[in-house]
């Protein structure tokens, strides 16, 4: 009898230590470069309180907008550390640690019906693509859509021949210099915070960004005309500290995930409202604005996306190659 006395008490310590451990409080530090004003940072908020109220107050995450915890690479040099344990990135900020993700520098990668764009997202590719994180030392879990770009310049973007030994700046990704080359222009690597002094000295003709962008940065002041493309998808991919995703119980892993994809109607309607009323800014300032038709966004497409793949393929090697054909197959069943 006394074993089993034993055995019990031994039973029941260590459900309670079970127990305990389920429920202790797992706190994230999670970085972004964008303002507490911004749509990124007001839907991590929205994102902290799901989270918060499905553990019971279990799991918190605790937002640091702004580069308040350094940089960008800062920042995912401290998710591969441990040091840090989330963070909400651009992913034209992460080619640099994973070549992978530059695939979503391809023109029009993803299609412009946002529920096929989604399910581009969730689908095979999107994980393929977030499980791509893992060999850097990172947890990815979620993309989520932050707008797209379109191309303003000083001299005319009448149609596709327009670009044409016009001159544009880029980040420094070799997918978008080869986009302008397969259009006959030229492409230059310029820092954001030289951008405005470039166009207002002629250094370049022209740039692509998403319209909030060019309304915030002023670029409707330094440039004349303004096409509506939605050539560029602005993704973000959300990421975590492995070091500290693994410690979670796998139910608190779904929550957090869920949680982050539930925001994805909302991120996209916001997103679009600051788009409307910065096309009515641009409008108001002057600029000679025009939206491409689906024909010319086919053959912009059509225009770049062999040479663009290629120069993507070139830059993330096999593991860039097999991400591609899951990508086609599933543009494929998705269009068809």
């Amino acid at each position: 009898m006394k074993m089993i006395r034993n055995l019990s008490i031994t039973v029941a310590a260590t459900a309670l230590l079970a127990g305990a451990a389920f429920a202790q409080e797992f706190t994230a530090k999670i970085g972004h470069l964008e303002s507490a004003a911004q749509n990124r940072h007001v839907h991590l908020e929205r994102v902290a309180a799901l989270v918060s109220e499905r553990t019971g107050g279990a799991v918190e995450f605790v937002l640091f907008p702004q580069a308040q915890l350094g940089d960008q690479r800062q920042m995912n040099e401290g998710i591969q550390f441990g040091s840090l344990e989330g963070t909400v990135a651009p992913a034209a900020f992460l080619g640099g640690f994973n070549p992978v993700v530059s695939i979503l520098d391809i023109p029009y990668l993803l299609p412009e019906d946002e529920e096929m764009a989604q399910a581009l997202r969730e689908g095979p590719f999107g994980q393929a693509l977030l499980d791509s994180f893992s060999e850097m030392g990172m947890h990815a879990i979620a993309l989520w859509p932050n707008g797209r770009k379109h191309i303003t310049s000083n001299l005319p973007i009448d149609d596709l021949t327009s670009y044409a030994d016009q001159k544009f700046r880029v980040m420094d990704s070799r997918v978008l210099i080869e986009q302008f080359t397969a259009l006959d222009a030229s492409a230059i690597a310029i820092p954001f915070g030289e951008l405005y002094t470039a166009l207002q000295t002629g250094v370049i003709d022209g740039q692509e960004n998403p319209l909030d962008t060019i309304e915030t940065m002023k670029y409707f002041e330094v440039q004349e005309n303004l096409v509506i493309s939605g050539h560029g998808a602005m993704e973000d991919v959300v990421i975590f500290s492995p070091m500290w995703w693994d410690t979670l119980p796998e139910e608190y892993q779904t929550i957090i995930q869920d949680a982050f994809f539930e925001m994805v109607p909302e991120l996209v309607a916001n997103k679009q409202a600051a788009v409307d009323r910065a096309l009515e800014v641009v409008t108001a300032a002057g600029m000679n604005v025009r939206e491409a038709d689906p024909e010319e966004r086919a053959a912009f497409r059509a225009a770049t996306f062999d040479a663009t793949s290629a120069a993507y393929v070139a830059q993330a090697g096999d593991a860039g190659q097999a991400l591609l054909d899951v990508y086609l197959q599933e543009y494929e069943n998705l269009t068809q």
